[in-house]
């Protein structure tokens, strides 16, 4: 019997290569600017240069890696929140009651209004020191990012389809097994879709978050943020160009390295029954598959992984193998204590405003948000005609959707600040109306909600369905109401939720535009936070952002909440 001879350059293939060589020196040379650039959040607040903003460019990259360094730690944390609070709210009916509309509300509550409550706390936390305020950055930054990814597991673990679920039962795996092994693949390629948008998000309020501001000191934090708004306010428009420039280099970057290969990976997660239409590899998973050392490391840790979500284990609050009956004795104590803590907070928010503000105040915030209301009402539509089409049509075809990735990324990021010298400038010159011209700002930081969420709703549609569709030959508006939109329904009311409350929390930011020293202002609730903030008046921030939330939640309770639960219930596959 002859023995099989292996070829020499086989066994050569199993060694380091100069490919690898290169991977290791880019990897230590990115832990040594990663080290270099973290020693800044150490220093003293008094320090030299610890908060000061200079539009020399040669800062820019030192500026870009602090604030990709930031944002990247909010969406580690955003991941974190996702996992346990999406998860809690879809497991259990009784935690789902608070945890959505928590969710609802805090949406919707401005950047600014965080910072206004959080920020003594995470001074006192590193007193003096520059961590302090980096905490309280990027906790700004968290609230910009989490609440869209949450929405997008909750809604992936509520609508799995019923044949997986039924080969989950009958397979008895535990909680820990269904939930790593169904449940988590499953929102997979949503999630991934919704994480670049919330990192675009972070990108959109940069301006607002590395602005930290304790009575009537603010400090400017280093980063593309602050460098945005020194440029604003010195009417430096270089400036402005070489910030725009650094976004783009920085976005394209991580886009390469991260999302990319995050996109393609997340492919094998659809589910379908015929074979899928499926793009190239991105040249980092070719790369890293050429890397002996770094495919060796990718195939442990998957292995474990793996292992891990095989665990017999069982989690508390999962779903039996056959449902019992919820107890309304529990349900009434339940909603009982809910109502209870909901009047208290109610009460001790009514003392606290009643002590500076009158009616009057209230019937005006009223007001403001119903002019506001009607710009976000606006802005849905619009979003929706334009991206609904645009994103099934990329989600169909992922190597279009793969080109179309970093431009929508970048263009989600574009912070409104930057537009407004031109907005202002226009306005201006020819005599425009503010409460008007200003409202297509707000379409800028919305729209990516629509899109992002059809794409990865498009994406995740079965191929089978659409191969069946086809041979029937359904086509045209038959195949939009038919198959497509109700296909994409719980994708597509998942974005319209969160660009409502992204669309409410962008509101502060374009109803209020200056350049220099010239400074518009539309009517509407946004601008009315925005003012109250600058002025420290502590009550009218929280009257404004009560009122915000109550505005936001209303909405969703009257709207779109009801068409989720027809849409999870009637149009899931």
């Amino acid at each position: 019997m002859t023995s099989t001879v292996y070829p020499a350059l086989a066994n050569r293939r199993r060694l380091p290569n100069l490919i690898d060589l290169a991977a290791i020196l880019c990897v230590f040379g990115a832990l040594a600017g990663l080290g270099h650039v973290a020693r800044g959040t150490l220093v003293p607040i008094a320090s030299p240069d610890a908060t000061a903003i200079t539009l020399d460019p040669s800062y820019l990259p030192y500026y870009a890696a602090r604030t990709t360094l930031r944002m990247f730690a909010a969406l580690a944390a955003s991941l974190l929140f996702t996992f346990i609070v999406a998860t809690a709210a879809a497991k259990s009916r009784r935690a789902a009651m608070v945890i959505i509309p928590a969710l609802d509300v805090l949406q919707s509550v401005p950047i600014l209004g965080f910072l206004s409550f959080t920020v003594v706390f995470f001074m006192n936390l590193f007193p003096g020191h520059v961590l302090g305020l980096e905490l309280a950055a990027i906790f700004a930054i968290f609230t910009g990012q989490a609440w869209n990814m949450a929405f997008s597991l909750y809604q992936s673990l509520t609508t799995i389809p019923a044949d997986l679920d039924e080969a989950a039962r009958s397979f008895r795996l535990t909680g820990w097994q269904r939930f790593w092994r169904l449940e988590v693949p499953f929102a997979v390629p949503g999630l991934v879709w919704n994480t670049m948008l919330s990192m675009s998000g972070g990108w959109f309020f940069v301006v607002a978050s590395e602005a930290i501001s304790v009575g009537d000191t603010t400090w400017k934090l280093p980063g593309i943020g602050s460098y945005v708004a020194q440029a604003l306010e010195q009417r430096d428009l270089s400036a402005v160009f070489y910030a725009i420039l650094a976004m783009l280099v920085v976005i394209l970057a991580y886009d390469q390295l991260l999302f990319r290969p995050l996109v393609s990976w997340s492919a094998k997660f659809r589910f379908e029954l015929t074979a899928g239409l499926q793009a190239q590899d991105p040249w980092v998973l070719r790369l890293v598959r050429r890397t002996q050392l770094l495919r060796l490391l990718g195939d442990w840790l998957g292995d474990a992984a793996s292992a891990l979500g095989g665990l017999r284990l069982s989690v508390p609050g999962t779903r039996p193998s056959f449902p019992r009956k919820p107890s309304r004795v529990v349900d009434a104590i339940w909603l009982a204590l809910l109502a209870l803590a909901l009047a208290w907070a109610v009460r001790a928010l009514v003392t606290f405003i009643a002590t500076s503000l009158s009616w009057g105040d209230v019937g005006l915030v009223f007001v403001l948000g119903s002019i506001t209301l009607l710009r976000v009402v606006l802005v849905i539509i619009v979003s929706a005609l334009i991206w609904v089409p645009i994103g099934v049509w990329l989600g169909l075809r992922p190597s279009w959707a793969r080109r179309a990735q970093p431009v929508a990324q970048f263009l989600a990021a574009f912070p409104a600040n930057l537009f407004f010298p031109v907005f202002v400038v226009f306005i201006v010159r020819f005599g425009l109306n503010s409460d008007v011209w200003l409202t297509p700002l707000m379409l800028l930081g919305t729209q990516w909600y629509v899109l992002f969420n059809v794409v990865a709703g498009a994406a995740a549609f079965p191929g089978d369905l659409r191969e069946a569709a086809e041979n029937f030959r359904i086509g045209g508006w038959l195949w939009w109401r038919r198959v497509m939109l109700p296909g994409i329904a719980p994708y597509l009311i998942t974005g319209a939720i969160t660009a409502t409350g992204n669309a409410w929390n962008t509101s502060i930011v374009a109803e209020v535009a200056s350049w220099g020293n010239t400074k518009l202002t539309a009517h509407g609730l946004g601008a009315y936070i925005a003012q109250a903030t600058d002025a420290g008046d502590m009550a009218k921030v929280v009257l404004g952002v009560v009122a915000m939330s109550s505005f936001v939640l209303v909405f969703n309770r009257a709207l779109w909440r009801p068409l989720y639960t027809y849409a999870s219930r009637r149009l899931s596959f």
